[in-house]
């Protein structure tokens, strides 16, 4: 079987389960031993930390929730073994009763770009805090005080909080771990 052959196919599936849909597939596939047919199935995710209870949690993100590509040679009876798969909905691009569409170069290219770029990329942090929002500084010289959320500086990775002191407002500026939620 000759790579040439082998194209990029996007199979719809349950959100929230694409990597168990995806074991499922490979052993499914592995089981009819059909393994020549399908070169990988990816499920592209990026790592997102996300902080919990003041602490970082590294974390996999599914990029396209809902969604597995696969590279295979659609033929016989590959795509109806697919289908029949535990939580699979079909493939994308499909018309009813009709072959299932592959991706364009350019598109594969680009989802592959994109999970390459994700992986390379310095994990980017979840911003678990939005403006006018309260929270307790935690950490500093101002541990203690209450303030509202002004300004969030990404880049930085810094809060601009808007705090009390001895009755005027005072803009401080502090990093996401140096503040927690006031639930």
């Amino acid at each position: 079987m000759s790579d040439s052959v082998k194209k990029w196919y996007v199979v719809r599936a349950i959100g929230g389960q694409e990597n168990k849909v995806k074991t499922y597939i490979e052993n499914e596939v592995a089981r009819l031993g059909l393994s020549d047919y399908v070169d990988q199935v990816l499920v592209p995710t990026e790592k997102v930390i996300q902080i919990r209870a003041g602490k970082k949690v590294n974390k996999e993100k599914v990029y396209f929730p809902g969604y597995i590509m696969i590279q295979a040679n659609l033929t016989g009876e590959l795509p109806h073994v697919i289908k029949s798969v535990t939580g699979v909905i079909g493939f994308l691009g499909e018309v009813k009763g009709g072959d299932p569409v592959p991706l364009r170069r350019s598109e594969v290219n680009r989802m592959l770009g994109k999970v390459d770029e994700l992986a390379v990329q310095n994990e980017n942090v979840a911003i678990p805090y939005i403006k006018g929002e309260t929270v307790k500084v935690i950490d500093g010289p101002f541990n203690g005080f209450d303030g509202t959320i002004e300004n969030i500086n990404e880049e930085k990775r810094k809060l601009e909080v808007m705090v009390k002191i001895f009755g005027r407002k005072t803009p401080l500026e502090l990093s996401y771990m140096q503040v927690e939620k006031i639930s």
